[in-house]
């Protein structure tokens, strides 16, 4: 008869430290750290389209954006994870010593078929746990739709936004997002099945 290996959860420290030597971005839930998944050029192109229209409005302001190589910390009652968002929106930063953020106003993720059940469950839930966090988007790939989840005072609220004309405000950081500059460029084809 043979024992399991039980293994051992990795600490914040190791995790924080192994990222800045890493060539690939791992998230972190709970002391198991995961690998991130490349993205196809779509992908990359909506969040860098979100980017730069978020960016263009917050200059010289004191919220600015960031982009997917920001991790985001979030202290659960029962553990601590580390997110990579494709954009957030920081108002209170921490130092710029530090290698991620604790307070992001806005988080912006491009939804795959593979990253879909994560983002609009696991991370919507943990996300929604910071009391900085205003608003957390989340953008179709195939299709111009974003659907914004707006924290008010009697919780989260959604809203879904499908026309290319489209202005979502963001009150919450001063700022606009036209749907038609976050889709700039995008040809909108189905994403290939991944057996």
């Amino acid at each position: 008869m043979s024992a399991a290996l039980k293994l051992r959860p990795l600490s914040v420290e190791d995790y924080l430290a192994g990222e800045l030597a890493s060539p690939i971005k791992h998230e972190y839930v709970g002391g198991v750290v995961y690998a991130m998944a490349g993205a196809r050029n779509v992908h990359n192109l909506i969040a860098s389209n979100t980017l730069v229209a978020l960016g263009t409005r917050l200059r010289g302001g004191s919220c600015r954006p960031y982009n997917s190589d920001t991790k985001i910390r979030i202290r659960l009652p029962t553990q601590v994870r580390f997110y990579y968002p494709d954009v957030s929106v920081i108002c209170r930063p921490n130092p710029q010593s530090d290698s991620f953020q604790d307070e992001p106003a806005v988080v912006v993720e491009v939804l795959s078929r593979k990253t879909r059940r994560i983002d609009e469950g696991e991370k919507r839930d943990a996300y929604q746990m910071i009391p900085s966090l205003a608003a957390y988007l989340l953008v179709e790939q195939e299709f111009p739709a974003v659907t914004v989840h707006r924290r008010t005072e009697q919780g989260f609220v959604t809203e879904t936004h499908t026309e290319l004309e489209t202005v979502i405000a963001l009150p919450e950081i001063a700022a606009e997002l036209p749907l038609a500059e976050i889709y700039d460029g995008v040809e909108f084809t189905p994403e290939p099945e991944v057996e």
